[in-house]
């Protein structure tokens, strides 16, 4: 029982060396041709990417730190380089010192930056233009150069017009926050000039203590309601958040503008902050990137803006956001599949590299097997001939104890000796069932040739002479 079990993984073993030998040159053929596809096509992605965010605290610097998490588990790191603001990240991403980059509508002229590469993962979220202010630097500036003394009524305490910041000290923020232009561009539409309005350029938060400390008037700000700056002043006791009736009409000479709305009680609910609903201006901030950044990290960072910015929040509904209807630049495939496709059902159970590798090579993989199915025809007859060439290369040795007894030099004796050799090693000739017929006619063969021997022996002592 022990020697046929061992024969017979003997044979499969055969059988197996035998298949893979055959098959050998067509999967080297497929792997030669997968190799040059993945060094063509560069499937898997750079592990280190580098996002653009604002100035540290702001609300994009927080969520610079939402998407480095989010990559981080699909092995992905994500450098935050802290810049101005807006501005400054659309030129990091010109320079090429950024890979992805958070840019607010109109916050610089993209006109050409669509020709040069640049494109969008679609539109994040609202940032309204923040315009805080101290209602008794409203009075006193109301009151300035009067001789009568009115005592103050709610209407002077409320800045309901761009026009009444003329005379006061105003942060307009850094330049690279692109504050300074719009604002600019603002006021040039409400018939001021710049120079109108005492300008500071502070930081956010430099700005927010000396508007608490009476240094400064006002303070305009562009971000998302996220920023601490934001929460602070929105709660700051002296401190108030202007509403411009005339917002429509700004949104309208300004494309990249819209007015949104700040609802009754959505700051704090049990103080009612704020007691009205509060329009402002605000633009869209959009996920920026560049042609030149892989795809599959373009997909990466559509995907974490799904799950990061698809909620509800001050200014808009759950799954308001991320959208391609207000972007100012082409969205990228990557984006707009992320957004407004639904994302093969492989991605819910493969691991990130090997979706990505499944989706960037899925063609180059239907046209192998399209090449592979004809040559794999080629397979069985090698097999075929690999296991027959097992047998046949005996024939060879047999042809020649053949044309050795043609002759007649040769010993019956020697030449029969050979024809048992060759016998014994056909014997041990091992091949698949299907093929035991090639054996057998070997063996048969083998043993006609004796015969055929045997009876030339016969025949060449009945003839010798008999000597004397």
């Amino acid at each position: 029982m022990t020697r046929q079990i061992r024969e017979a993984l003997l044979l499969a073993l055969l059988s197996i060396r035998d298949m893979l030998a055959s098959v050998g040159p067509v999967l080297l053929l497929a792997l030669g041709l997968l190799a040059a596809a993945y060094w063509w096509l560069d499937p898997q992605p750079p592990r280190t990417v580098t996002l653009a965010t604002g100035p540290a605290g702001s609300a994009y610097a927080d969520f610079g730190q939402r998407y480095a998490q989010a990559l981080a588990r699909d092995g992905i790191r994500v450098q935050l380089l802290t810049t101005d603001g807006p501005a400054a990240n659309l030129q990091a991403l010109r320079d090429g010192k950024a890979n992805v980059a958070f840019v607010r509508g109109g916050s610089a002229d993209m006109s050409d930056d669509a020709e040069h590469g640049v494109m969008s993962l679609g539109a994040l979220f609202y940032e309204p233009l923040w315009l805080f202010y101290r209602p008794a630097a409203l009075v006193s500036n109301n009151t300035k150069g009067n001789t009568t003394q009115k005592p103050a009524t709610p209407a002077d305490t409320r800045l309901t017009s761009l026009t009444q910041l003329r005379g006061l000290r105003v942060n307009l923020d850094q330049p690279g926050s692109g504050v300074p232009d719009l604002m600019s561009r603002l006021l040039e539409a409400n018939g001021m000039m710049s120079n109108e309005v005492i300008v500071s350029s502070m930081a956010p938060q430099a700005a927010a203590q000396a508007l608490q400390d009476g240094q400064l008037d006002a303070l305009v700000l562009i971000t998302a309601p996220e920023s601490p700056v934001v929460q602070s002043l929105l709660q700051q006791p002296g401190i108030a958040l202007a509403e411009l009736p005339q917002a429509d009409a700004l949104a309208r000479r300004f494309p990249f503008l819209q007015t949104v709305t700040l609802p009754r009680g959505m700051v704090h609910l049990a103080r009612d902050l704020p007691p009205d609903d509060i329009h402002l201006l605000a633009a869209t901030t959009a996920l920026l990137t560049h042609e030149d950044t892989h795809p599959a990290l373009r997909q990466l960072f559509a995907q974490a803006a799904q799950q990061i910015h698809g909620g509800s929040g001050w200014f808009n509904g759950a799954r308001d956001f991320p959208n391609t209807r207000t972007s100012e630049l082409p969205v990228s495939p990557e984006g707009d599949r992320a957004i407004n496709g639904t994302p093969p059902f492989y991605q819910r159970y493969l691991p990130f590299w090997a979706s990505n590798l499944l989706e960037r090579m899925w063609l180059v993989i239907g046209g192998l097997i399209v090449l592979l199915l004809p040559l794999s025809r080629v397979v069985p007859p090698l097999y075929t001939y690999r296991v027959r060439q097992r047998v046949f290369r005996w024939y060879a040795r047999l042809r020649e104890v053949e044309a050795r007894m043609e002759e007649g030099d040769a010993d019956a004796t020697e030449l029969l000796n050979e024809l048992d050799e060759l016998d014994r090693v056909a014997s041990q000739i091992t091949v698949p069932l299907a093929h035991a017929e090639e054996v057998y006619a070997l063996r048969s063969n083998i043993e006609k040739t004796r015969r055929r021997l045997l009876g030339r022996s016969d025949a060449s002592t009945l003839t010798r002479p008999t000597l004397l």
